[in-house]
């Protein structure tokens, strides 16, 4: 049986390795930067009231990433927020190979279009590892989630792990897979 290999995936391989050896003059292919994972992170504030709101929003996160979800709980207790060490409070996905490549594929060319008054993403969120972090308003964006069926609309924050060793690198990697940046 032969692999599927996605789009983005034989683009990466076959189109974006040979252009950044080229331009950053790497000596070895295994030089060139490639994304590791992807993190997709979900803060339900509102779980600690009611942890219905917790599972609607597994299940959408689950929905979007067609991966099984991972509650997030409370590192420490804050009284101000009515919080405790343990509590359930958000929740996580972290996705790699295929799965991982699927969804950036999907975040491109399908979610970030969909957002109100997009002019891309800003060039400023990447860490000194070379690590991109994108925020979304809204979950709705995703082709998968019902609007008639959203109880409440919900950001998440996306997380791009690269091998990347510095901005510069991480930036002309996530440009060439075709992340649309702010001008």
């Amino acid at each position: 049986m032969a692999k599927v290999v996605n789009r983005l995936e034989k683009k990466y391989k076959d189109v974006i390795v040979p252009e950044l050896m080229k331009e950053k003059q790497y000596k070895s292919v295994m030089q060139v930067p490639k994304i590791s994972k992807i993190v997709i992170n979900q803060g339900v504030g509102d779980a600690v009231q009611d942890s219905k709101r917790l599972d609607d929003a597994a299940e959408e996160l689950a929905l979007i990433t067609g991966q099984k979800v991972l509650i997030t709980k409370a590192k420490k207790s804050l009284a101000a927020f009515k919080l405790r060490e343990g509590m359930p409070i958000g929740t996580k996905v972290t996705l790699r190979g295929k799965m991982m490549y699927d969804f950036l594929d999907k975040l491109i060319s399908v979610a970030l279009p969909r957002v109100r008054d997009f002019r891309g993403v800003p060039k400023s969120s990447f860490d000194q590892q070379g690590n991109f972090t994108l925020g979304i308003k809204e979950q709705i964006i995703f082709p998968e989630i019902d609007y008639d069926k959203v109880k409440k609309i919900r950001g998440m924050d996306i997380t791009i792990v690269t091998t990347a060793k510095n901005k510069d690198e991480a930036f002309s990697l996530i440009q060439k897979i075709g992340m649309p940046f702010a001008k």
